[in-house]
């Protein structure tokens, strides 16, 4: 099995009043293809750093990022930023869906940046959204959708451009509990189905049952958990 995704030696400090605040210390971390790891920590712990530095978001002080193969150059950000739109998805808690545009419209989107014609981005877009169940809600604005609906065309959209890594941040955690286990299921699903690798960082024990591997983040470092 492939590795989608991986982190070396990953070290992130920031400097709070006259000391340095050390969040990150040695964090290593391989995800395979189709892999679906929960990341767990208490608030404060260090996920959302971590997954920002996954994501390309953010420099990490020193280590090393490895997507899809390509080792990650910290000081290219063109590059940063292409890395970022073709292999990369991101769902969060809130879907950050754009206001203006249909669910269709939505999802085309990232492929639509990464310069795919309209012509190949919406079939493909439609395609996910129809295997999502939402063929009858391809024309309807976020406001028209319900927030499972809502979360749904979030995962369209971070899944269109077919990316090596997908980092979903408490994907469920603005979700009733039935919404939120079928949300769940389908990110899970279509991930495995596509290839994905998937860090997902949760507080739902649950949501975090579903993944194939369990890992904390404390002081600094990961730890397997199960």
């Amino acid at each position: 099995m492939s590795s989608n995704f991986t982190l070396r030696d990953i070290h992130q400090s920031f400097q709070q009043a006259d000391r340095d605040l050390h969040v990150l210390r040695g964090v290593n971390l391989d995800i395979q293809a189709g892999e679906i790891v929960a990341l767990l920590g208490p608030s404060g712990s260090g996920k959302s750093c971590l997954l920002h530095i996954s994501g390309l978001l953010e420099k990490p002080q020193s280590g090393e990022v490895e997507i899809a193969g390509e080792q990650v150059d910290q000081n290219d950000e063109s590059r940063r930023t292409a890395l970022r739109r073709a292999h990369i998805g991101f769902v969060y808690q809130f879907h950050n869906l754009l206001p203006e545009f249909t669910a269709l419209e939505n999802v085309a989107m990232p492929a639509r940046i990464a310069g795919q014609a309209a012509g190949q981005a919406l079939p493909a877009a439609q395609e996910l959204l129809e295997t999502l169940g939402l063929s009858d809600r391809l024309t309807h604005l976020p406001a028209q959708l319900s927030g499972g609906e809502q979360q749904r065309v979030a995962i369209a959209r971070a899944l269109i451009n077919r990316p090596a890594i997908v980092l979903a941040d408490e994907p469920t955690g603005n979700l009733d509990g039935d919404t939120g286990d079928k949300v769940a299921d389908i990110l899970v699903n279509l991930a495995r189905r596509q290839g994905a690798g998937v860090l997902l960082a949760t507080h739902d024990m649950e949501l975090a049952a579903r993944a194939d591997r369990i890992i904390r983040l404390a002081d600094g470092q990961i730890a397997p958990q199960s």
